[in-house]
């Protein structure tokens, strides 16, 4: 089924006027505020090169960028970087993301690492059960192998 098989039924549920707004790109159908999965992707992967670039920059709590960063501020300047906001802290982040599993994960997606309930870290995936991260105080940006199975997905939107 092709995206144009669901105009109808998206144009009844936008009404006339946002009808209007509506178009097909591609064979993808494409509407405001919508993002689509390949877009997230792409800002995804940005966002994991700008990380990667950081590599052997100090961490420092609360540091957002350019030079210094604590697991957020990682996150938050790359994605800040490739055009997309978030929250400043790890759980803000993962409670603005479209959480996904780990066999939906790709590069580029977020890794919360979690105790319980709460999310005390994050990091961008970098494939092969690796992330970049600025671990915690007296360590650098870096790729590390995902040392717990206490981690969820998220997806930037």
């Amino acid at each position: 089924m092709t995206a144009l098989n669901h105009v109808p039924s998206l144009l009844s549920r936008t009404g006339a006027a946002s009808a209007l707004t509506l178009a097909v790109v591609g064979g993808t159908l494409v509407a405001p505020g919508l993002t689509s999965e390949a877009e997230a992707a792409t800002h995804g992967t940005k966002a994991l090169k700008i990380a990667a670039s950081k590599k052997g920059s100090p961490y420092s709590y609360g540091a957002a960028g350019p030079n210094r960063f604590d697991c957020s501020g990682l996150t938050l300047y790359s994605f800040k970087r490739t055009g997309k906001k978030l929250p400043r802290t790890a759980a803000a982040q993962y409670n603005k993301t479209r959480h996904i599993t780990k066999s939906q994960r790709t590069r580029g997606d977020l890794v919360f690492f979690h105790s319980g309930r709460n999310v005390y870290h994050v990091g961008i995936y970098a494939g092969n059960g690796r992330i970049w991260h600025s671990p915690k105080k007296g360590a650098v940006v870096r790729l590390e192998k995902i040392w717990t199975k206490s981690v969820w997905y998220g997806r930037v939107r």
